[in-house]
């Protein structure tokens, strides 16, 4: 990995800390009864591609709910990236980083050989690209 990308990760993770706020404020504060319930019992799962993502069989609800917050996040996204001086997609993958190191136990997760896991007490499994 060459260290612009690794700066520009750095930067992106940075940017996504401080901006926990504003991610918050869209997507995670978006917490609906319905998307604790499908987190809940593992029907989504954070992606390595900082995405939510449906596990399993979907319904035309679970789509739309999915759909939604993910469009929030890719909004937050483009926007902190552009301050980091990141692309949009090497700042949600820092994104989806940390929220699979932020998911509890009991919560599905994309490892990353792309299959689902389901978080332990252990740490989750990361990508190797993911700033420490």
């Amino acid at each position: 990995m060459n260290r612009k990308f690794v700066r520009k990760m750095a930067l992106a993770a940075a940017g996504f800390a401080l901006a926990a706020g504003g991610l918050a404020g869209t997507a995670y504060a978006q917490r609906d009864p319905a998307y604790e319930a499908a987190r809940a019992s593992g029907k989504v799962g954070e992606k390595m591609d900082g995405y939510l993502g449906i596990v399993g069989a979907s319904t035309p609800e679970l789509q739309r709910m999915v759909n939604d917050i993910n469009i929030k996040r890719r909004a937050v996204y483009a926007q902190k990236a552009q301050t980091a001086n990141a692309t949009l997609e090497e700042y949600a993958l820092t994104a989806g980083c940390i929220a699979i190191a932020r998911t509890e136990p009991g919560e599905k997760y994309q490892a990353p050989d792309g299959s689902w896991k389901t978080r332990t007490s252990a740490p989750p499994e990361r990508d190797s690209r993911c700033p420490a």
